[in-house]
């Protein structure tokens, strides 16, 4: 690799890149996006054009013999994320690798034990360790603003979108279970940045409303090795005028609460209540991807392990295996 830039391809350019991280590697420092892939060759090089992209495969393993590609993202859905991060390490790239990270426990434990025999690196793309809102929640649990903290509670309930295009999302041999596997990674990965790692783990997983064939809602409960007890609910088919995005973080001395699609926050401490506004930046994983950049180039620790990423599988596993 080479020591001041980092070439990428990406792999799988469909919604997720077109705005949320695409550009970004075109804006991060020391980062060029070089080539695009996508099964659709059509598709592939409508992106490029759009992008200004330099070149475009419909074949992932062209875009990884390119030598002057030194890392790539993997964008596609879950089912892929294990072969194309496998073969990428094979051929001497980087991974910056989309969320779920795989789709079970047994393929978490191969991808880690492919990326500790590897000279390459791998990050997952939990990118909203990053994001302001989140930094500040950080901020006030490392300053002790709410004393010691006693337990969560999280709730993420919504209608059934039956206007929805990302069908595979509820084929669990593509995306590993429904809408929880696409929503939960961000907020358990979350939970884990914030409090550390966990005892034990458990959960139910049921299909109340029967519109597919997933699990439309999974409760969750960890206890975690500081003694810090967390409880979550996410349902996928609530009826629309019951839905709900709250997380709140109880202390001994007041509470933090704040939702994961509204960038504001409320600090009740010490009888008094703030509120806080963030912005996310244009392209929101920008920031995660230039952390990720600086970790390839030499110049920081891994801001999201492959550790990291099996923990939130394996937790996902734990909260809906019953």
């Amino acid at each position: 690799m080479g020591d001041t830039t980092i070439n990428w391809g990406i792999i799988g350019c469909g919604d997720v890149a077109e705005i949320k991280s695409g550009p970004a590697f075109q804006k991060c420092k020391a980062s060029t996006l070089l080539a695009v892939m996508r099964r659709n060759g059509e598709l592939a090089e409508d992106f490029a054009k759009r992008h200004n992209v330099p070149l475009w495969y419909d074949d992932a393993d062209k875009l990884l013999q390119n030598p002057d590609i030194n890392a790539v993202y993997i964008a596609t859905p879950p089912s892929t994320h294990l072969q194309y991060a496998l073969k990428a390490l094979e051929f001497g790239k980087d991974v910056y690798l989309e969320k779920p990270m795989v789709i079970s426990n047994d393929e978490a434990l191969q991808l880690k034990n492919a990326v500790a025999k590897s000279n390459n690196k791998l990050v997952m793309a939990h990118y909203r360790r990053f994001l302001p809102m989140y930094l500040k929640v950080k901020q006030l649990l490392d300053e002790n603003v709410i004393g010691a903290v006693k337990f969560v509670d999280l709730r993420f309930l919504q209608p059934f979108d039956f206007n929805s295009k990302a069908t595979w999302r509820l084929d669990k041999n593509v995306s590993g279970g429904g809408y929880f596997h696409d929503i939960a990674p961000h907020q358990i990965d979350l939970m884990y940045h914030f409090f550390g790692s966990y005892n034990s783990a458990t959960g139910i997983a049921v299909n109340q409303s029967k519109i597919n064939a997933v699990d439309d809602t999974v409760n969750g409960i960890i206890d975690f090795k500081n003694g810090i007890q967390f409880r979550g609910i996410w349902s996928f088919a609530i009826p629309e005028n019951l839905q709900e995005d709250n997380c709140t973080i109880y202390g001994e001395d007041g509470s933090i609460t704040f939702s994961f699609y509204e960038e504001k926050l409320t600090l009740n401490a010490k009888n008094s209540s703030k509120s806080f506004e963030f912005k996310n930046p244009a392209h929101i994983q920008q920031p995660m991807i230039q952390e990720t950049i600086h970790y390839f180039l030499g110049k920081r620790n891994n801001p999201c392990p492959v550790e990291d990423g099996e923990l939130v599988i394996n937790l996902m596993e734990e909260f809906t295996k019953a």
